[in-house]
């Protein structure tokens, strides 16, 4: 696969204060790469020395084969970029907002009804960007940023404040531009989010990558062993091993309805314990937990470690979706 970005032992400092360290990643073509960390870890700061907005204080960063220091028209004519400011006009419709930024990237007025369509926002493309919903907003930003087919598309906190459910429509998308080719770099300290979309991800704390690869390595790394922690109605409590005889046996509990709760005791990337020194007590700097009912009843239960739950609001209730990796 081509070879769209790549960080080599990025560093970068303000005033004394070293805000990334030693960074190293790369991001293929038709591959979603996730910057996760908290608030202040360094994951803006890493878009903004891609995008030639900041120079590293060392080690290079390349974009489309091209140094960062040195990107020029041609590169930014392959860049779209999604970020919290997003320059839409607020007294322009929809369609005149897409229309104008064709008009400057030189694109014809067929692909705005084309890209109206992909992000579903066709039936409201008369109405005025300033009118829009949240959600309906960050759909227009990111129609404005796939408008001209970049290369590569640059997401900072894409689905930030969004309800699930059209946070969903965004990820929907994502993956349908993933599928047409599109390189995508992604910042997030949705961990769910970084599971479900991402082919890579480099964990950040305080500017140090302390976890990079996929998020399954990354999961089974910390607990190699698959095990459940089931409580039945009667009292009794079993911690078990997956295997075909444990799994027969919790099939068999389930369809004489004996199950209580059952909790999968393997991490996901939101409960991933690490710390800045390994030889040092480790911590957990993200956990989500994940409750569920089953037949009226708590159920912390997600099959195994490579999946995750995420919640999916419709016509008021709340449908829980697993999602397999």
């Amino acid at each position: 696969m081509q070879e769209i970005i790549r960080l080599d032992h990025i560093s970068k400092t303000f005033d004394n204060v070293c805000v990334l360290k030693d960074i190293h990643a790369t991001l293929r073509k038709g591959e979603i790469l996730g910057f996760l960390g908290p608030s202040g870890a360094g994951k803006t700061t890493t878009i903004k020395i891609l995008t030639g907005q900041l120079f590293p204080s060392s080690g290079e960063a390349y974009i489309l084969g091209i140094n960062a220091n040195q990107i020029d028209e041609t590169i930014y004519e392959q860049i779209g970029i999604v970020t919290d400011s997003s320059g839409i006009y607020e007294y322009l419709s929809v369609e005149k907002n897409l229309e104008y930024f064709a008009k400057i990237l030189k694109v014809e007025k067929q692909r705005v009804e084309d890209v109206l369509h992909q992000v579903g926002l066709y039936e409201h493309r008369k109405k005025l960007a300033g009118k829009l919903s949240k959600g309906q907003t960050q759909r227009l930003i990111l129609a404005r940023a796939v408008l001209h087919k970049p290369q590569v598309l640059f997401l900072d906190e894409p689905t930030s404040g969004l309800d699930p459910s059209t946070a969903l429509q965004i990820h929907n998308m994502l993956f349908q531009l993933k599928e047409e080719g599109m390189a995508i770099f992604l910042t997030t300290h949705n961990m769910e989010e970084a599971t479900k979309l991402c082919d890579h991800v480099a964990l950040l704390k305080e500017g140090v990558i302390v976890e990079y690869g996929t998020p399954n390595d990354i999961c089974l790394k910390y607990h190699k062993v698959k095990k459940y922690d089931i409580r039945l109605r009667d009292g009794k409590q079993y911690l078990l091993q997956q295997n075909d005889e444990n799994v027969e046996k919790i099939n068999a509990w389930l369809k004489q309805d004996q199950i209580e709760t059952i909790h999968s005791c393997e991490p996901t990337l939101e409960s991933v314990f690490f710390g800045s020194d390994r030889k040092k007590t480790i911590m957990k700097i993200f956990h989500l937990p994940h409750i569920i009912t089953w037949r009226n009843a708590p159920v912390c239960a997600l099959f195994g470690s490579c999946c995750i739950i995420i919640p999916v609001f419709v016509i008021g209730a709340v449908i829980w979706k697993i999602y397999f990796l």
